[in-house]
């Protein structure tokens, strides 16, 4: 179920690894596979659409994938008595009303059907609304519209206030933000306006350059410094002020209204504004062979499912990287596996905090991009071993504990004139019994920036686009 990132590599790994008497089927709302990192250049306009997404069905019809474009609505794990574990779903390819409901069996089952995004919990928030996104292409290209407009403005004269950053106090994917306001002040350098722009940014992170992730600290000079000073060096250097700690709670017109950690109520004022939501699982229905709901012993409250992860209440100090799920197969049905965004986090890896009146103000796991692919491929490999072996138990891992992830968010797109922060981590989840100074190996976790991580984000894009169109090699090309 999903056919992004993480469900696109799951079904292609599949294909590859099962023989020909077994059926690889992907069942996704979209009619196209989209490579959302470079939304982020289609939403200030030096991208299109086109470049960043590709049709699904003829690269699954070549691979011997069947491909159903249609959401899923309900799993049935246990089957209905007469007919085994299925799932229902609704086609969104435009057929009539009466034929758009159908049921699909399935031996094994993994869901890839990434995030709801929660525009609604925010008033005022989303491109339906006052605010604009980059969380999808068509999100990205109506951005970039808008820009267009805000950039003619200040060509004759007009001084505009731009404001970036997360949308909702528990918002997630800081990074996406992050990326976009540093492309947004090199593309208004580029069109000569940029002295007539005031952009800021704003965040529910703790510290700026937290992403989510309790604080990164890297190694520069010698020394041992917060990726804060990484990101405050970025961000000074071009202009841009930031507001932390903060969670929107109205989105008008024309501003933004906050709160922050110290309980706070502000405003902040702007003409342009890309926030980005929070998430919750999509919403999917669970049911016993007798029809009873059984949706809250495959998912969390916040609609994402449950996998080998300790899911125990626990305060944030008693948490252990442990905690945090392996396989990612689910522990009262074997057969079925969630991977990506679809997962439900055990526990909060920045620091839970509140302000006095109640409201959390805190980034929840990211948990996109190559982690999404890397659990993909381990999950595809550990339900190919189950099928071949017979066994029922995943024998395939790749604990978040143990990950590491690349980022590169470029600032600027031009050839000669763009650069790009280069981000390392490992491991994703902070192992202090490992790392007792910080969390994370110093070697591993880096960043730098400059022209050449620019280059090699622009490399990345064309190489996981031929990627996932399934041209020869694609398997020998990591996540």
């Amino acid at each position: 179920m999903g056919g992004g990132i993480s469900g696109h590599t799951t079904a292609m790994m599949l294909r590859k690894l099962l023989g020909k008497k077994h059926s690889v089927i992907v069942v996704t709302p979209n009619d196209k596979w989209n490579w959302i990192p470079s939304n982020i250049w289609v939403g200030v306009g030096v991208m299109k659409p086109e470049q960043v997404t590709f049709e699904l069905k003829p690269i699954y019809e070549k691979l011997g994938v069947e491909y159903h474009q249609a959401r899923a609505t309900s799993i049935h794990p246990e089957g209905d008595g007469n007919y085994g574990p299925f799932i229902e779903i609704e086609y969104t390819d435009g057929r009539p009303e009466e034929k758009r409901k159908d049921r699909l069996h399935y031996d094994f089952l993994v869901n890839a059907t990434g995030p709801k995004l929660k525009f609604e919990a925010t008033k005022g928030l989303g491109p339906d609304e006052h605010s604009h996104s980059v969380c999808t292409f068509d999100h990205a290209a109506e951005t970039a519209m808008h820009l267009d407009e805000e950039v003619e403005r200040m060509r004759k004269g007009e001084k505009r206030t731009f404001l970036i950053g997360t949308g909702h106090g528990t918002c997630t994917c800081q990074g996406a933000a992050f990326e976009y306001i540093l492309n947004l002040e090199h593309e208004l350098q580029q069109r000569g306006v940029r002295d007539k722009a005031e952009i800021r940014w704003i965040s529910n992170e703790e510290a700026l350059g937290d992403f989510g992730m309790g604080g990164l600290h890297i190694r520069r000079g010698g020394y041992v410094v917060h990726a804060r000073t990484f990101a405050e060096s970025l961000f000074a250097e071009r202009g841009i002020k930031w507001t932390v700690q903060a969670g929107p709670k109205q989105i008008d017109r024309d501003g933004v209204h906050y709160e922050t950690l110290k309980g706070e109520e502000l405003h902040q004022g702007f003409d342009f504004a890309m926030l980005l939501p929070p998430f919750s699982g999509v919403p999917l229905k669970a049911y016993s062979a007798r029809g009873k709901d059984i949706t809250a012993d495959l998912f969390a409250p916040n609609g994402f499912m449950k996998v080998d992860a300790d899911y125990t209440a626990k305060d944030y100090d008693d948490w252990r990287p442990s905690d945090w799920p392996s396989t990612y197969q689910n522990p009262s049905y074997p057969n079925i596996f969630a991977v990506g965004i679809a997962f439900a986090p055990p526990h909060a890896i920045a620091r839970p905090r509140k302000s006095p009146n109640g409201n959390p103000i805190f980034p929840t796991p990211p948990r996109t991009g190559m982690p999404s692919a890397v659990m993909g491929n381990a999950v595809a490999h550990s339900i190919a071993s189950m099928i071949k072996n017979g066994n029922t138990q995943a024998s395939f891992a790749a604990p978040m504990s143990e990950l590491g992830a690349a980022c590169i968010a470029s600032a600027g797109a031009g050839l000669l004139s763009g650069s790009a922060a280069s981000l390392t981590v490992y491991p994703l989840v902070p192992d202090f019994e490992k790392y007792p100074e910080t969390g994370r190996s110093l070697r591993y976790t880096t960043g730098e920036i400059g022209l050449a991580g620019h280059w090699l984000k622009y490399f990345l894009h064309y190489l996981f686009m031929y990627k996932a169109k399934g041209h020869p090699g694609w398997a020998w090309i990591p996540e």
